[in-house]
């Protein structure tokens, strides 16, 4: 007993050292972080909040144009948050102007500002969980120092819910630790600290991939894969009824953030791990909890389809005319596919040439890769999902301006935040397929996946 309560300790110990120290980083910028699209979401929230809509638009305004006095100029002309040499008052002045004019042409409903056209403010209408999430902080804090620190808790829960998965897929402490650590040190860090519904999106897809991995588990405490205890944690005990409940409620969450990544992540997730369960099957091992998994996020899927269209949400047929009508201030295409199917030509071909320019994200995939090829976990299927709602998500927005930018692919992030931490851990030996009988030791039952270290130290 006394070593487990000091190897949660430690544990703890290292999980609040590395949020000390990437809050203490993040106070060198509260705020030059607004996007074009947080005036959208902080109007809505302030609308929420109570204001009218005309003060919640100036109020979001005045905080965009100062915040973009803080921001860098990108060198690529089409990713600038400002213009060149705009000064504040010449922002608020181009940004006032606008409304004025949209609301002159029919703009005169909804949550947000109407800082465009009603059809392209209606995507910002589709995704009240971020600007609700973002009211008390605003509330109690003001509009700087509370998008900051929703921001800072969006980030920390997620990084938390990163080192929880890695502990329940039977990854030792520091594979945790590091997972934690990496979240919040790659762009997966960075897109949660921005004040857009991107970062919200993420954390909650984080708690899902929990959720799956509580799911695929065979029994609370152990991992079919490795048999490894995880440890003294809250997620030790846990069984697949919280990992459903973690799945169903995060997918359920993600839909009022963002509804197409919240689809986009379920579909991912029922399509592998059904691909997952018919590896299994072949290979004459467990595959029930697998397939069990795959059935709840395929009707999961089903459920965020029809709700969205139930609710007149736009659709991938918006998003495309939205792309190609630069936010539908041209006339709709009478189909639009094959224009944007050469948008994504373009795109993809653009993208691979920057990754070859500056190949972060190759290396890390390839380390993901050999992390794979080395490690037997439950984790593997949830991260490759979540790699491809990333893609999928960025493939429905071929969109030049996003080139250089980590926001729709930050899923793909996410890989190798959950896979490279496993190579911190010994690779499993000689593991049964099939997780063992349980079995009498001394006195009590027993795992026979549990190795003797495992035995020694629970004596102990």
């Amino acid at each position: 007993m006394p070593n487990i309560r000091r190897t949660q300790h430690l544990g703890l110990v290292g999980m609040l050292l590395i949020a000390v120290a990437f809050t203490g980083l993040q106070l060198t910028a509260v705020t030059g972080r607004a996007s074009p699209d947080t005036k959208n979401y902080l109007s809505y929230a302030l609308s929420l909040s109570g204001e009218s809509r005309g003060e919640a638009g100036r109020r979001a305004i005045a905080y965009s144009c100062a915040s973009g006095q803080h921001a860098s100029l990108s060198p690529v002309p089409w990713t600038n948050r400002k213009a060149v040499g705009e000064s504040e008052e010449q922002c608020v002045r181009r940004l006032n102007d606008s409304v004025a004019y949209w609301t002159r042409h029919g703009n005169t409903s909804g949550m947000t500002a109407p800082f465009a056209n009603q059809r392209f403010m209606a995507i910002f209408e589709a995704r009240p969980g971020y600007p609700l999430f973002l009211v008390p902080f605003v509330a109690v804090f003001g509009i700087t120092w509370g998008l900051w620190l929703a921001g800072l808790v969006i980030a920390l829960a997620g990084s938390v819910c990163v080192l929880l998965t890695l502990r329940a897929a039977g990854a030792s402490r520091r594979a945790g630790l590091a997972g934690q650590a990496l979240y919040l040190a790659l762009p997966t860090g960075t897109v949660a600290m921005n004040p857009l519904s991107d970062g919200l999106s993420l954390a909650l897809g984080t708690a899902v991939a929990l959720g799956c991995v509580l799911l695929l588990r065979d029994r609370p405490g152990t991992d079919g894969g490795s048999g490894a205890l995880p440890g003294p944690w809250p997620v030790a005990a846990a069984g697949p009824r919280t990992g459903a409940a973690l799945v169903a409620g995060g997918l359920a969450l993600m839909f009022l953030v963002r509804y197409s990544q919240a689809l986009l992540l379920a579909a991912a997730l029922a399509g592998v791990l059904v691909l997952r369960s018919g590896w299994l099957r072949l290979k004459q091992r467990q595959f029930t909890p697998v397939l069990r998994a795959a059935g709840l996020c395929a009707g999961l899927t089903v459920c965020i389809y029809a709700g969205a269209h139930l609710l007149g949400w736009p659709m991938g047929q918006d998003s495309a005319q939205d792309l190609l009508t630069h936010h539908y201030q041209r006339p709709d295409l009478p189909n639009p596919w094959p224009e944007f199917l050469v948008q994504e030509g373009v795109f993809w071909s653009a993208w691979l040439r920057r990754q070859a320019a500056s190949p972060v994200l190759p290396v890390l995939l390839a380390l993901s890769a050999w992390a794979m090829l080395r490690r037997r976990s439950a984790v593997l299927p949830i991260a490759l999902a979540a790699g491809a709602a990333g893609l999928l998500n960025q493939a429905g927005h071929p969109n030049l301006g996003q080139l250089y930018g980590f926001r729709l692919l930050v899923f793909l992030w996410l890989l190798p935040a959950l896979v490279i931490p496993l190579l911190l851990d010994r690779p499993t030996r000689g593991a049964s397929p099939v997780p063992a009988q349980p079995e009498e030791v001394g006195g009590g039952q027993r795992d026979g996946t549990v190795g003797i270290a495992h035995q020694v130290r629970e004596r102990t």
